[in-house]
C-alpha cells in the first residue's frame, strides 16, 4: 500500500523539534505513515532527536524540503551565494541521511519568489550554471544514499523551472540514480496542459510527490482529476509516498512566501486529516 503523509508546514513555520513533539501524535492519527520535514535554517532541528520522535510516534521521514529564500540561489547570483547555498544544501542532505529520509526536494535552482525576464541564450546560460551548481552536491548526495528531487514551481514563484518539460531538460544530464524530478499538484495545476500527461512525461524521473487541492487546501476538495493523477502516477512506476503540502496563513513569512492570504479549510487539522482519507479511498478504488 502507496503510504501518505503531510509536510509540517501545514501547522507551523519554522520546524522545531518542539512542534514536532507536538504535531507527531495527531499526525499519526489522521492515518499518516511519513512527514516531510522543512529545514529552513541548517540548525531548526537535530536530525537524530527528530528521528527519535517521529520513530515513537511510527512515523518516518519522506523527505527533507530544501527551502529557498532570498540569498539561496545556484543560479544567477555571485561567489559567496553559489557558496553558501551549497553549503546549505549539503546540510540538507546531511540531515535527511541522518534522519532517514531518502529524498532532499525542493526548486533548489532560485530563491522563491525571484523571477526575472531572459532569452532564449540566457536561460541556456542559466541551466549550465544549475547544473554546475548541483554537481558537488549531487556527489555528496549520491556518497550519502540520499535522492535530489527537483521541484518546479509556478511562473509567480520562479522564472527558471515551471514545467516538467523544463525540468526534465534541466536535469537530463545529470545520473539518474542521484537527481530526480518533484512532482507538485498545485504548480502543475497552474503551469501544465495536462496533470495526467504531465505525469506520463516524466516517468523514470519522478523522486518525489507533493499533493494538495488546486488552491493549497484539501485534496478532493476541488476539481482536480484525481483518479487520473494516481493512475498515472502507478503506470509511470512511481510507488514512494504522497505528502500532503500547505501552508498555514498564520505564520507571516510563510503564508507571504506561498501566498496564502486565507484559511484553506475550516481547520488545519482538516487538510491532513480530510486529505489522507481522501487520498487513501480514492486508491482503494484503482
Amino acid at each position: 500500500m502507496r503510504a501518505l503523509g503531510v509536510n509540517t508546514w501545514i501547522w507551523a513555520s519554522p520546524l522545531t523539534e518542539g512542534e514536532l513533539l507536538q504535531l507527531a501524535p495527531r499526525i499519526r492519527a489522521f492515518g499518516a505513515d511519513v512527514v516531510e520535514l522543512p529545514l529552513e535554517q541548517p540548525d531548526d532541528w537535530s536530525p537524530a532527536k527528530v528521528r527519535e520522535i517521529l520513530l515513537d510516534h511510527d512515523l518516518t521521514a519522506a523527505s527533507v524540503a530544501a527551502v529557498m529564500p532570498p540569498g539561496r540561489d545556484l543560479v544567477a547570483t555571485d561567489a559567496a551565494g553559489l557558496g553558501r547555498t551549497r553549503d546549505y544544501l549539503r546540510r540538507c542532505v546531511d540531515a535527511a541521511a541522518e534522519v532517514g529520509a531518502p529524498v532532499v526536494a525542493g526548486p533548489m535552482y532560485a530563491a522563491v519568489g525571484r523571477t526575472w525576464r531572459t532569452t532564449e541564450a540566457e536561460r541556456a546560460r542559466l541551466l549550465d550554471e544549475f547544473r554546475d551548481g548541483l554537481t558537488p552536491i549531487v556527489e555528496h548526495a549520491r556518497s550519502a544514499g540520499v535522492l535530489l528531487a527537483v521541484e518546479p514551481l509556478n511562473r509567480y514563484e520562479t522564472s527558471v523551472l515551471n514545467t516538467v518539460a523544463q525540468t526534465l531538460e534541466a536535469i537530463a544530464e545529470l545520473p539518474a540514480d542521484a537527481v530526480g524530478i518533484a512532482l507538485d499538484t498545485y504548480h502543475q495545476n497552474i503551469e501544465e496542459h495536462d496533470l495526467v500527461g504531465a505525469v506520463q512525461a516524466a516517468a523514470g524521473r519522478i523522486a518525489h510527490v507533493q499533493v494538495c487541492a488546486n488552491d493549497r487546501g484539501t485534496p478532493g476538495t476541488d476539481h482536480l482529476d484525481w483518479p487520473g493523477f494516481l493512475t498515472a502516477l502507478a503506470a509511470a512506476g512511481h510507488q514512494g509516498p504522497l505528502c500532503i503540502e500547505s501552508f498555514t496563513a498564520h505564520n507571516a513569512s510563510i503564508a507571504v512566501a506561498a501566498s496564502i492570504w486565507r484559511p484553506l479549510a475550516a481547520t488545519q487539522d482538516t487538510i491532513a486529516r480530510d486529505g489522507i482519507a481522501f487520498l487513501r479511498a480514492t486508491l482503494a478504488t484503482l
